[in-house]
């Protein structure tokens, strides 16, 4: 039987969803087998890395045999995705990034179905993004208390996260996906969040391409 994913370190979580989309390309293309050693290079990582990451959920393959492909990809897509009952999802902020974020959600299978999204634009209310509707954020608790939401997207910046933030959790939120740039971790140790800061990862590239320019070359 597999640990529980309460038992396992966050960096071995973050790294099955990376699992996941290697498989799904091996599995595209054909693959039947591949060796921890093989699956390493494609991860950047080593073979005992991968050998104890599976090891955690018990392990899914054999010695010298490596591993199936399709029992691996169906072993992670439990982990991932548990029953395959989608988490009821809520989105607030309906603007440029709430757009693009609401779409990814309807368009890709990550386990989570979008209900509603919620915004202040009374230009907004009433129109649809990614096929569901948008409700004044006035409405919230009464949306919350019939539809039971259990995770809160974030597409609000910082200020408006404080604020909405407390309600969300009272209604019920257990999980965020932030991008408001304000660490909801922090005030709330015991609601799972994920939270995004785009900013930072565009500002790790530029120091990652200035640093290898001063080693290799002219600075950029």
């Amino acid at each position: 039987m597999p640990a529980q994913t309460s038992k396992v370190s966050l960096p071995v979580i973050k790294r099955l969803p990376k699992y996941y989309r290697y498989l799904n390309n091996l599995a595209a293309d054909g693959r039947d087998k591949i060796s921890s050693s093989e699956l390493a290079r494609m991860m950047g990582t080593t073979a005992s890395q991968v050998r104890q990451d599976f090891n955690c959920f018990g392990g899914f393959g054999q010695q010298g045999i490596g591993y199936k492909v399709d029992v691996l990809l169906a072993e992670i897509s439990k982990l991932l995705f548990g029953s395959g009952n989608l988490l009821p999802t809520i989105l607030i902020g309906a603007g440029r990034l709430g757009t693009a974020v609401s779409s990814f959600i309807s368009r890709n299978t990550n386990g989570y179905r979008l209900l509603a999204v919620f915004d202040i634009n009374p230009a907004l209310i009433g129109q649809e993004m990614a096929g569901v509707k948008i409700h004044a954020l006035d409405e919230l608790e009464a949306f919350c208390a019939v539809h039971k939401p259990v995770v809160a997207v974030l597409c609000v910046p910082r200020q408006s996260a404080i604020e909405v933030s407390d309600e969300l959790v009272r209604l019920g939120i257990q999980g965020f996906w932030n991008f408001s740039h304000y660490d909801l971790s922090v005030k709330y140790p015991d609601v799972t969040v994920e939270n995004v800061h785009l900013g930072d990862s565009l500002m790790s590239l530029g120091y990652r391409l200035r640093e290898r320019s001063e080693q290799n070359g002219p600075e950029l």
